[in-house]
């Protein structure tokens, strides 16, 4: 079995981003050598995600409405009592989800027609990393 790791470290400019990392995590398992296996793509952090859907630029600007309409922006999470005022970012980290594991076929991610992978930023502007692995024969 063979196996590659990368470590991607993300500081955006904006407190919320999506960030289309398709590319990154196929040139990941090309240079793994892997011909059949899968790869797991993880935010490394419990206010960032992982999705795979479509590069459309509204349907991005959809999804994040979507989220801020579940779960929007305020002042009053009971975890904003530790010191944090990030309470919003962990529920949508919880909607979106923290990882996505996707096949390798014929040394290729094999993805559908329209999926891309993305990394998902709830709140940024401060160093976040992701984890990229690929496993497999």
């Amino acid at each position: 079995m063979k196996s590659k790791t990368e470590y991607i470290t993300f500081n955006t400019k904006k407190h919320r981003e999506y960030i289309n990392i398709t590319d990154r995590v196929e040139k990941v398992v090309s240079q793994s050598g892997i011909k059949e296996g899968m790869v797991l793509v993880s935010a490394m952090h419990i206010t960032a995600g992982v999705f795979v859907n479509d590069a459309e630029s509204g349907l991005l600007a959809d999804i994040d409405e979507w989220l801020e309409k579940l779960a929007p922006f305020r002042k009053d999470y009971r975890h904003h009592r530790t010191g944090e005022i990030n309470g919003d970012a962990h529920l949508k980290n919880l909607l979106i989800h923290h990882e996505v594991i996707l096949p390798i076929t014929n040394g290729k991610l094999d993805l559908g027609p329209w999926q891309q992978v993305f990394y998902a930023e709830f709140d940024g502007q401060r160093p976040k990393r992701l984890i990229i692995k690929a496993i497999g024969e």
